[in-house]
């Protein structure tokens, strides 16, 4: 959506045609479309003609950095030849424009649906990962647009069956679910090279009919179960690259030694220097099994050659590539080198009307209202003098000149005159929405749905940053303060002088110096000095907390005690208490189900440890779908019952209230 095409010819239309081999093939369009170009009236209109083969025309007025989607209510059938065109209106002045167009085709199934109970399971799969592959409607139908990663077996006289799941490299995180379980036919099941954690779980000795099985480069812990060696059908188990201790039962080891089983584990777990027959770990020490000692040895021997001549290639390329700079961040050093965009002091105070509005201020300095020529309004963020607010302006003003993103604040300029300094960005009419949020007149209170759409607002601009960025970048600030809305009240990203690029895309995480604010700091990153995205993921926790609730990060309970969001909320979630949670000023004006998902979407932000927590995507999706709760359920059916705030309310415990 952040591209588009316009005609050659400023009066010319755009037009796209195709022919369709069968003409009772039916067609659905969706055209997407968002204006790059902000209109002022008649002077600069862009409206135009939306056509189906020459007629069904409709008019269309497309929005500014909003995005809006056309598409067909009924399929386009009948014809081979077919044509979509697009043509300025009489009064428009600009031409047309088309930012994306999908056709999608309908497929009528003959075959049979996958089973569903593998269906079931495989979604279960896909919702508790996150997993991010195009996984939509049946997993085995058809046939050549099965899901990637699954094997699926074909029966005339049964439903398809899931046999084999690939999820290797697929960035998963957290214990193996016992979903898998469910897929009981399953034959081969490869999850390596994820971050999964915890022992290996029972619910595999489940999958009967599982033939190979790799949990490599994981965080799997405790001792090799008895249970894999009574999956008889199982011919590859490799427990390679994990933390797993004792020894590794005789029983698999016999299979090995037969060759009906290829096994590899960590060498770790064979340490015992006895010779004993009943100790799988004294094979390697005992003179009765020369054939299995002897191929163990030379497979460590050559494995070990292997990894070393690997990493010492793998350090080889690395080194240039760390040296070279990155080609789309600006140096660190000298000019910006985009005059176009360098106002001198002298314009900055004609901007400002000689800085007579103060609209905010912070460590970095103060925030002046300010009028452009052309009318535009703007907010000039002039530096103070010390040190580390020159540092943050450098950082700020060279990431805002390369990120483009509806929801984060638009950049427009900047000034550098001696130690006269200053960033030029576009105004938010609303202010911060830490204000926002505490503000005493009824008039400036947000409505749930209005709180939702903030939430999802900055998650999108967060995924922009650490997944549309590469590589990532970390924004390190995230707080209500630095959110800041328009008089639409679109929520936008600010404040980007603390964050950190990082350095190659396929890092997991960077040792740094702890910076943030106190109450939305991540504690895993404030303990280890090591930086993720899920650092930037906890502090939105907190953000989303603060719109839930009405309060601020931390809260004051008595004079001189004082406690922190995520905990108070955390403590009466475990009394099952909703009414003392959600903000009083919203008056019970909400739906219940979308306040309880919202609700359990912050407490997983703001989990400990950053492997427990979400992807920014998946909090993005998750709101979505919070969002469309009350979009599409009548607003009188949710308002707050006894029934639903009861939830687990006969455990009550006592919290302290908010003064």
């Amino acid at each position: 959506m952040r591209t588009a095409a316009t005609p050659m010819n400023a009066n010319g239309s755009l037009y796209f045609n195709w022919t369709a081999n069968d003409p009772n093939t039916e067609f659905h369009i969706f055209r997407h479309f968002a204006d790059f170009q902000k209109s002022n009236g008649s002077t600069s209109l862009r409206e135009f003609y939306c056509c189906n083969n020459g007629d069904s025309c409709f008019a269309h007025e497309p929005k500014y950095l909003v995005a809006s989607t056309v598409y067909t209510t009924s399929p386009m059938t009948g014809v081979r030849d077919y044509s979509i065109s697009f043509s300025k209106t009489e009064k428009s002045v600009l031409p047309p424009i088309l930012n994306a167009f999908e056709i999608y085709i309908v497929l009528t199934l003959n075959e049979t649906a996958t089973d569903e109970k593998d269906v079931y399971a495989i979604t279960s799969i896909k919702d508790i990962y996150g997993v991010e592959k195009n996984w939509m409607a049946d997993p085995c139908l058809p046939n050549k647009y099965m899901w990637d990663g699954l094997t699926c077996s074909y029966d005339d006289d049964n439903p398809p069956r899931i046999i084999s799941l690939n999820l290797s490299s697929s960035g998963l995180s957290g214990k193996i679910d016992a979903s898998i379980g469910n897929l009981k036919l399953i034959q081969s099941l490869d999850l390596s090279k994820n971050k999964i954690e915890g022992p290996i779980p029972p619910f595999l000795a489940t999958l009967t009919s599982l033939e190979h099985l790799d949990l490599s480069q994981n965080n799997l812990t405790g001792t090799v179960p008895q249970f894999l060696a009574a999956l008889i059908y199982l011919s590859y188990l490799n427990l390679s690259h994990n933390q797993l201790s004792g020894s590794v039962p005789i029983s698999l080891v016999d299979k090995s030694r037969t060759e009906s089983l290829t096994l590899s584990v960590d060498p770790n777990l064979c340490n015992s220097p006895s010779c004993n027959a009943t100790d799988p770990c004294a094979l390697k020490s005992c003179k009765k099994s020369p054939s299995v000692v002897v191929p163990v040895v030379v497979a460590v021997a050559i494995t070990t050659v292997a990894i070393g001549i690997a990493v010492l290639i793998w350090f080889k390329c690395r080194r240039p590539r760390a040296a070279r700079p990155n080609p789309q961040y600006i140096k660190r050093e000298g000019s910006f080198n985009l005059d176009t965009r360098r106002f001198s002091y002298d314009e900055i105070v004609t901007v400002t009307n000689n800085f007579q509005r103060v609209i905010g201020k912070g460590a970095f300095g103060t925030v002046y209202h300010g009028q452009m020529k052309d009318g535009n309004e703007v907010a000039v963020k002039m530096l103070s003098q010390h040190a580390q607010a020159s540092v943050e302006f450098q950082t700020e003003a060279q990431l805002l000149m390369t990120l483009h993103h509806r929801h984060l604040v638009r950049f427009i300029g900047y000034c550098a005159d001696g130690d006269k300094k200053a960033l030029i960005l576009e105004y938010m009419a609303k202010g911060n929405l830490g204000k926002l949020l505490s503000a005493q007149d009824d008039m400036e209170t947000l409505s749930w749905d209005q709180r939702l759409r903030i939430g999802l607002d900055v998650s999108q601009g967060l995924e922009y940053l650490h997944v549309g960025c590469k590589p990532p970048i970390i924004h390190r600030d995230v707080k209500a303060a630095n959110i800041l809305l328009n008089e639409n009240l679109e929520a936008k990203l600010a404040d980007f002088g603390i964050c950190k690029v990082f350095t190659d895309e396929y890092y997991t995480h960077m040792s740094t110096q702890v910076k943030g604010t106190h109450g939305y700091l991540d504690p895993e990153y404030f303990s280890s000095h090591n930086l993720n995205e899920k650092s930037d993921v906890y502090s939105f926790g907190v953000v989303l907390l603060e719109l839930i609730t009405g309060r601020p990060a931390i809260i004051q309970i008595w004079d001189s005690q004082k406690i922190g969001l995520v905990e108070w909320v955390s403590c009466l979630i475990s009394g099952g208490d909703v009414r003392n949670i959600m903000d009083p000023k919203l008056q019970a004006e909400y739906d219940i189900t979308s306040a309880w998902k919202a609700l359990d979407i912050s407490i997983s932000c703001t989990q400990p440890k950053s492997v427990q927590r979400p992807s920014i995507s998946s909090v993005v999706a998750e709101l979505k779908d919070c969002l469309e709760l009350v979009i599409c359920k009548d607003r009188s059916s949710g308002m707050v019952t006894d029934e639903f705030v009861a939830r687990s309310s006969s455990n009550s415990i006592y919290c302290p209230l908010p003064r």
